[in-house]
């Protein structure tokens, strides 16, 4: 897995993913809210995330495995 673009608009850091699960986030610096985008098509927001805990599954080796363990139910979600 690895990060095959990353764009930084505003207050926003958005990366395409290339994972098994996730294609894109899109990462709200201000606002520590995270939008996932799954390659279902679904999307989810978390609230709160840290900006440490971003860069951490930015640079993780895995970011499906990252997410999974220190993001998907640590952090409050909802579907969009």
């Amino acid at each position: 897995m690895a990060i095959k673009k990353e764009t930084i608009s505003g207050t926003n850091i958005i990366c395409e993913i290339e994972s098994s699960n996730i294609s894109k986030t899109d990462f709200n610096t201000e606002s520590k809210k995270l939008i996932v985008d799954f390659k279902t098509g679904i999307q989810y927001e978390y609230e709160g995330v840290p900006h440490e805990v971003y860069t951490r599954f930015r640079m993780a080796e895995s970011q499906g495995s990252f997410f999974n363990k220190n993001i998907a139910k640590v952090y409050k979600y909802k579907r969009l």
